[in-house]
């Protein structure tokens, strides 16, 4: 017998106005272990924590810009996660839109996309077929048409570009960002059409899952952007009335454009954004445009911290530390030992300073001495710190390289680590 379909709750009707809210947001990383630590607890009172955000705001639509996934084979319980938030949305009544990022498989992210669909919710795991079937129509909390979306997920070389032989590296670039410009064009101009089909004055939302010029990296985002499209100039948008992006987890306006923003990762996904506060972002819309802009702060549920200094210094910042630290959820520490970063057992004193407290240390670094190796001197690390753009671009500086050559194998690099990554995922 087949299962009764439950019906979307009835959307609220008590707001002081008509316009479209949309709450955007990106890069989950659901599966992600960091430094062998599960993030499913974080993961799992960030999604409790959004669909409370839902309710209280009255947001219609809800996209996630990218990377729902850490990797594109994520664990059972990242996939748990994943199709519970989809139930969930479909009864708070919102409309939820997913884009396949970077980390995530096309194939994994579609193969409940049709099961999705009969849940209010839209996957567009990778470049459509169809161009068309990019533009969404985003219901408001009426039920009536509010936004037009070009659902643009994360762009492969392959999905938009035919190779040809004989191209050097340079030539693949830029073939490569006049395709993802023409796609968003060809997207935009659909919205247009569809736009017009509607009779009204719609406000149109677009999407992306890339690098753009000027955007402020974190040791988390991967060295990797599309294929080998190093960055897409924000110029090259469509002129839509918010530009929703994933990829980078810092969240950001783009050249300043209060209209084009990176939301960044809920949590931070590495030591170096522990400092950064995490956000979501309320978008208000209504016929003409964009009506407002709202960074909504995400709380901190996992404490990340990086400590610097001496051991005597240490001591004291693990003191201070453990007096505000929440003894049910260790703080998990990275540490840069200076100063003292030539004795052998600074493991074993850094524990016993730790003993009692509810702190763990997950890294930790020397800063290198006289004494330290001369390629961990020009490194700034040990190999596991680094990542393979670093490693690469220091055998770089080992060569005597004209600078057209070198450009030229670091666009090689990024193009050999680029197909790497697309078959991980």
């Amino acid at each position: 017998m087949p299962c009764p379909y439950t019906p979307r709750l009835a959307r609220r009707s008590d707001r002081k106005n008509n316009n479209m809210r949309i709450l955007h947001t990106s890069d989950w990383h659901l599966g992600q272990s960091f430094m062998g630590k599960t993030r499913l607890a974080e993961h799992q009172a960030f999604l409790d924590w959004l669909i409370g955000q839902v309710q209280a705001h009255q947001v219609d639509a809800v996209i996630i810009a990218g990377d729902v996934f850490d990797t594109g084979t994520p664990p059972s319980y990242a996939r748990e996660l994943y199709n519970s938030f989809v139930s969930r949305m479909h009864d708070s009544g919102a409309t939820l839109v997913v884009l396949g990022g970077n980390h995530d498989s096309v194939a994994t992210l579609g193969e409940s996309r049709a099961l999705f669909s009969k849940l209010g919710t839209h996957v567009v795991p990778g470049v459509a077929a169809i161009v068309a079937d990019q533009v969404l129509v985003l219901p408001d909390q009426s039920g009536r048409p509010g936004a037009l979306l070009c659902a643009v997920p994360f762009v492969r070389a392959r999905e938009v570009v035919l190779s040809e032989a004989g191209q050097t590296a340079e030539q693949k670039q830029q073939a490569l960002q006049a395709a993802i410009r023409r796609h968003y064009h060809d997207v935009y101009e659909l919205a247009l059409a569809r736009r017009a089909a509607l009779g009204g004055t719609l406000p149109i939302v677009a999407t992306g899952h890339l690098t753009t010029v000027g955007a402020s990296l974190s040791e988390s985002v991967r060295e990797i952007y599309v294929g080998t499209l190093a960055a897409f100039p924000a110029s090259e948008f469509p002129p839509a009335d918010y530009i929703a992006l994933g990829h980078i987890h810092r969240p950001q306006k783009v050249g300043g454009q209060e209209h084009i923003r990176y939301c960044g990762s809920p949590i931070p996904l590495s030591f170096d954004e522990a400092r950064t506060e995490k956000e979501v972002v309320l978008v208000e819309l209504a016929d003409g445009g964009l009506k407002s802009v709202t960074p909504v702060t995400v709380p901190t549920f996992q404490q990340l911290v990086s400590l610097t200094g001496s051991l005597v210094e240490l001591e004291s910042a693990f003191a201070e530390l453990a007096v505000t630290a929440d003894p049910g959820r260790p703080v998990w520490a990275e540490v840069v030992v200076a100063s003292d970063d030539y004795l052998s057992d600074l493991q074993e004193r850094l524990q016993a300073m730790i003993e009692d407290k509810p702190i763990e240390i997950l890294r930790t670094r020397r800063e290198r001495g006289q004494a330290a190796a001369t390629w961990q001197q020009a490194t700034g690390g040990t190999l596991d710190e680094l990542t393979p753009h670093q490693v690469f671009a220091h055998r770089l500086d080992a060569e005597q390289l004209d600078d057209v050559l070198r450009g030229e194998l670091e666009l090689r690099h990024r193009l050999v680590l680029g197909k790497l990554e697309e078959t991980e995922a």
